[in-house]
């Protein structure tokens, strides 16, 4: 997927904003070492540096990494695959925030995780989980199948008890995982949902000429409006998987 920086930081703040409340999941231990997975453009990396001798932000999208350098020239920033990380038993915690529903496969994202972390080492994350943005998927759906496109969803949404079992099986030792309601408020009133598939279906908007793009928005809007619009503005049904894990002997 092609990642739109400036847009993501003026319209979709609000998924640094909600990973905040993630941060008072990590260890006060100022000699950890912390990596930032799928950072973004780093909008919490630097917030973790007080949080650690060491800081770094990985991401496999070159223009995220490219605005995040640029906004935070003291970090250490680094494009890679979050299934492959270069790295063995480098760091002590490994924090993710709104990353793993993008990425098909779990079971390698967390040996890869494991192989990254220090012996007693913590993963500390939250990404969606099932049921995550329903009414949204549905309508986008829809209105592209009325025009002749397949949409095909692409999200890894998993339930808290499938992701234990794949901490356990990959010698985690889980702390927390269970999953929450958060109704998410999407920005620019009338626009927000429209910006909301410009930027997170932009994959799939790229088959569809551009001229049907308009048609598309207003009609997953109507069928989203039901569930989605309080109104004066969008409100996103989001549901999270939040999870604190420990690596096993």
């Amino acid at each position: 997927m092609k990642w739109n920086p400036a847009l993501y930081d003026e319209k979709h703040g609000f998924v640094a904003e909600y990973g905040k409340s993630l941060l008072e999941l990590i260890p006060q231990n100022p000699d950890q070492t912390i990596l930032d997975l799928g950072c973004g453009t780093g909008a919490l990396t630097r917030q973790l540096l007080p949080l650690a001798s060491r800081v770094a932000g990985a991401d496999s999208s070159p223009d995220m990494i490219r605005q995040a350098q640029a906004q935070n020239p003291v970090i250490e920033f680094l494009v890679c695959d979050a299934l492959d990380l270069p790295f063995r038993e480098e760091w002590d915690v490994v924090f993710s925030n709104a990353v793993f529903h993008w990425i098909g496969d779990h079971d390698s994202l967390l040996e890869s995780i494991r192989r990254a972390l220090k012996p007693q080492g913590l993963l500390v994350c939250e990404f969606g989980a099932r049921g995550n943005i329903g009414a949204v998927e549905a309508g986008f759906s829809q209105a592209a199948a009325e025009l002749g496109y397949a949409y095909r969803p692409k999200f890894n949404f998993p339930s808290p008890e499938d992701f234990r079992r794949r901490l356990e099986t990959h010698g985690f030792l889980p702390q927390e995982v269970y999953a929450y309601d958060r109704p998410t408020v999407l920005r620019d009133g009338e626009q927000g949902l429209r910006n909301w598939m410009v930027q997170f279906y932009a994959s799939e908007l790229a088959a569809i000429p551009a001229d049907l793009h308009p048609a598309l928005f207003r009609r997953a809007e109507e069928l989203a409006r039901p569930a989605l619009w309080n109104g004066t503005e969008w409100v996103a049904d989001y549901r999270r998987l939040r999870v604190v894990a420990r690596k096993g002997e």
